[in-house]
């Protein structure tokens, strides 16, 4: 499970990892946790690969993996390279990706700003809305 395995990313120059952060004008949708680029993540849940997609729509580089559960809830997790492909049937043992490095992105957009905190980033979703990964319990 990915919340067993790192720890949350908390508070760094650039803001809060914590789900429902303020983001400007609009709340932080996941919960972000701390990863050292290389590492190996682990899927968050048992289900089906749904989705690879990525996170930026300008920005191919920038990576995600999406596992529906078995009660249909849809777990993104961000700022992978993937290692597993859509339709593949994935376990809390499964490794389902590569940390990317996401803190450079960050860094060149300003760099004035001490570096973020590399980390993955974890969404569920629930239809239309997101449910926090840290009270959500599979």
């Amino acid at each position: 499970m990915l919340c067993a395995q790192l720890k949350l990313r908390g508070c760094d120059s650039w803001g809060s990892g914590e789900y429902g952060a303020a983001r400007g004008h609009r709340k932080h949708r996941g919960l972000d946790f701390a990863a050292d680029e290389g590492a190996y993540i682990l899927s968050p849940c048992v289900g089906i690969v749904t989705k690879l997609g990525t996170a930026y729509r300008k920005d191919p580089h920038w990576r995600f993996v999406e596992v529906t559960a078995l009660d249909g809830l849809r777990h993104r997790v961000f700022y992978v390279t993937p290692l597993v492909h859509v339709s593949e049937t994935v376990t809390v043992l499964t490794p389902i990706g590569i940390a990317q490095n996401i803190s450079l992105k960050y860094q060149q957009q300003d760099p004035s700003v001490s570096a973020m905190v590399n980390h993955v980033h974890h969404e569920i979703w629930d239809g239309d809305k997101t449910i926090n990964p840290e009270t959500h319990h599979v």
